[in-house]
């Protein structure tokens, strides 16, 4: 990773462009940025080498897949040495989507994904609640998201 690297403008608006839509053909990017689009391409990779763009993907909405329920649970472990193995644990687990490792109330905060209240119940009592390492948890369901969106280049 290149951490030398600089951003200018049109590195930034190169990004905005590819983060709206990482399908765009470099050549539609070029004639938008008033480059060539061996430009476009050479910036891209100085990026990738620099670790700024990590990769491209495609968004779903998980409702569409039937995941009606998202929710948010906070974790205290039985201490802090109990964190990797929690994580492998936790990681293993389809519905965990995301985990943060916190500082404040909880030790890990994870975002969970299940198709029904049910299933929220099986994932937390069988699945999460019985992990070794973890003391306690308190789980926030979201009603709504109302924002969504990426950092700003």
């Amino acid at each position: 990773m290149d951490t030398s690297f600089s951003r200018d403008q049109l590195d930034n608006q190169i990004l905005e462009a590819l983060m709206q839509d990482a399908r765009t053909p470099f050549a539609e990017l070029a004639k938008r940025f008033g480059v060539s689009a061996g430009t476009i391409h050479v910036r891209v990779e100085k990026m990738k080498q620099a670790g700024i763009i990590t990769g491209a993907q495609i968004t779903v909405n998980p409702k569409a897949l039937g995941y009606d329920v998202c929710c948010f649970i906070g974790i205290n472990l039985k201490s802090a040495g109990d964190y990797p193995s929690a994580l492998a644990k936790l990681n293993a687990l389809e519905e965990v989507v995301e985990a943060y490792y916190t500082t404040g109330n909880y030790s890990v905060f994870v975002k969970v994904m299940c198709q029904s209240i049910d299933g929220l119940q099986h994932v937390l009592i069988n699945r999460i609640q019985s992990i070794d390492e973890i003391q306690s948890t308190e789980t926030l369901i979201s009603l709504q998201n109302p924002i969504v969106r990426a950092v700003k280049p």
